[in-house]
């Protein structure tokens, strides 16, 4: 430990401190080791170390050092008991003091001049009488301490850490024990003994945990892998995938914040949180599988690119057509004013098919079946091929023309669905793709996008994850299900759904209404993206009592500060959204 934190306690005295003897004393370090191992929380099981060590040995203060990667003893935990010092642990209270360095930065010689530095750098225990007439360690700064405090730090008793590997994790130091009078006095060789078995049950503990907590953030690394892994697929799908973890958390913080109503008993504990943490962040794990240019279609005739833009040069092509006609007519000694009239007038009936062919293709809300006519009725008129298009292709390309083979060069449609366009896992018509209804994916692309859910709950349930996490699968999987069974994969019921799946599913809508980094549509308002949540909440596709708890508790304003732009956060009324109240029962007359 530092100069100036090596001292901590009072007193005089020489008669020898006693622990509990035969039976007793086995039996209070078998209890002690019961419940080092079944404590979970970082903080206190270090603050049960020491404060288990302080008991046994009547010692009026201690710190407990754990040893860092940089070869350092950091204070984790501070107690004097006669200065009211309680430091680190779960008092919140930081340690003002910086980590005692093993080696010597310079030369990188071990540092014994420390008491607990040595501890660590023998893997022997210390035990010294009276640290003011102790040699070879460096007490400069005890005394210091004591100066300044009227306190009288004496006697001292370092306990180095050791893992299984034999190898020093930490360092337990305890100072000034006292006997049963109250005076200071010596460790003795039998507290000695007593504590360092304690000490080997308290870093079997510590090392558990730090085990357990390495395997945990391996996990935690691992899922983030696999979210980045799908953001570097599609920057779209990314930015979904740590948003909704986010909002699905602040749903479960306002529900267990509740102290009335359906969620007064909603209580998840440290497990279930980290069992919610690791579904949110996975919930959308299949769509490693579903390829880039499905998840991110912007336009009905996007494939790997848009082939709007080979519409569009058929177009170029008609009207070039049209301007040919038109000179080889005066060339023949027509009237070049009604010649060049009829080329003004198919020049305009050309920019005004483009002009929706081209709006047609951004999709949109609702394709009336009016515009499907009017795209099948342009698709109809003839251009004329004159170079093969069975040269020049891949093998599987090629392939899929061997049942129809297209001639050499001839007349084809303005928009098609040729064979081929069938023949592979999405039906890429041009015909069919220009008169989907809703948005920009057909059937096939749609049922691809659907077939992710399924992907992500088989995978899941390929993990072996432990007992606590059991339910992962579940709540990743069920962000899709509807509260009237009407939802996929399952088709499960509202009752059928735990809370957590629930909120994921309204977590999942609501980040895709208002995010603005989706290529194929613009990103909505506050106020519009709500108004769509309570239609769907009307039409029972999610909970009614998460879409109020979203509302009432400010869940969806403290979403929308956080990840929304400015211009997305326009003025709410949520009162229009809320069930009334019931009515209040008259009283009797």
């Amino acid at each position: 430990m530092s100069q100036a934190a090596e001292q901590t306690s009072v007193g005089a005295g020489d008669v020898r401190n006693s622990v509990p003897d035969g039976a007793s004393g086995l039996e209070r370090l078998i209890e002690i080791g019961l419940a080092l191992s079944a404590e979970r929380n970082h903080d206190r099981l270090t603050e049960l170390i020491l404060l288990e060590a302080m008991t046994i040995t009547k010692a009026d203060g201690g710190t407990l050092y754990l040893r860092t990667e940089e070869d350092a003893l950091k204070f984790t935990i501070m107690r004097t008991n006669s200065l009211k010092i309680a430091m680190g642990g779960t008092t919140g209270v930081p340690i003002p003091f910086p980590p005692v360095r093993l080696y010597n930065a310079e030369t990188g010689q071990p540092n014994h001049n420390n008491v607990s530095a040595s501890a660590a750098i023998t893997k022997k225990p210390i035990n010294i009488p009276d640290a003011y007439e102790a040699e070879g360690y460096d007490f400069s700064g005890t005394k210091k301490f004591d100066q300044g405090t009227g306190y009288r730090s004496k006697s001292f008793l370092c306990i180095p850490l050791l893992n299984y590997s034999d190898e020093v994790i930490g360092v337990l130091q305890l100072i000034n024990a006292k006997n049963d009078a109250a005076d200071v006095i010596a460790f003795s060789k039998e507290v000695q003994r007593t504590i360092e078995a304690l000490a080997s049950q308290a870093a079997v503990a510590i090392d558990n945990q730090n085990l357990i907590e390495a395997q945990k953030a391996l996990m935690d690394s691992l899922i983030k892998v696999m979210a980045h892994a799908i953001d570097a697929k599609s920057p779209y799908t990314g930015g979904h995938c740590q948003r909704v973890p986010e909002l699905t958390k602040m749903l479960a913080t306002k529900a267990q914040a509740s102290t009335e109503g359906i969620f007064q008993d909603f209580k998840l504990d440290e497990q279930q949180w980290y069992e919610l943490h690791v579904a949110a962040w996975l919930h959308d794990i299949g769509k490693v599988t579903t390829p880039e240019f499905v998840v991110d279609k912007a336009t009905k005739l996007q494939t790997i690119y848009d082939r709007i833009h080979e519409v569009r040069m058929r177009f170029e092509v008609l009207r070039r057509d049209a301007e040919i006609k038109m000179l080889k007519a005066i060339a023949k000694g027509k009237n070049a004013r009604i010649e060049r009239k009829k080329f003004k007038d198919r020049c305009e009936e050309l920019s005004k098919q483009w002009t929706f062919i081209a709006d047609a293709n951004i999709g949109g809300e609702f394709m009336s079946q009016e515009k499907q006519d009017k795209v099948k009725e342009a698709s109809k008129q003839k251009w004329y091929r004159h170079f093969d298009r069975k040269l020049g292709l891949s093998w599987t390309e090629a392939k899929l023309l061997d049942k129809a083979p297209p001639p050499a060069e001839g007349w084809e449609n303005l928009l098609a669905d040729l064979p081929e366009h069938s023949e592979a896992e999405y039906n890429l018509g041009e015909v069919l793709n220009m008169c989907i209804q809703r948005g920009t994916l057909n059937d096939d692309e749609r049922r691809k996008i659907n077939d992710h859910i399924v992907l992500t709950i088989d995978m899941l349930n390929e993990m072996p994850f432990p007992k606590h996490l059991k339910r992962v699968p579940e709540y990743a999987g069920g962000h899709h299900e509807k509260m009237d069974g009407t939802g996929y994969p399952n088709k499960l019921t509202g009752a059928q759904m735990s809370w957590p799946a629930k909120m994921m599913a309204i977590a999942d809508i609501f980040e895709a209404l208002t995010a603005a980094d989706r290529p194929y549509k613009k990103a909505k308002t506050l106020s519009e993206s709500l108004k769509i949540l309570w239609f769907m909440k009307k039409d029972k596709h999610v909970d009614p009592d998460l879409f109020e708890l979203f509302l009432t508790s400010g869940a969806y304003m403290d979403y929308a500060e956080q990840f929304l732009r400015p211009d997305q956060i326009d003025k709410v009324d949520i009162q229009q959204y809320l069930q009334p109240p019931a009515p209040k029962p008259q009283a009797a007359e």
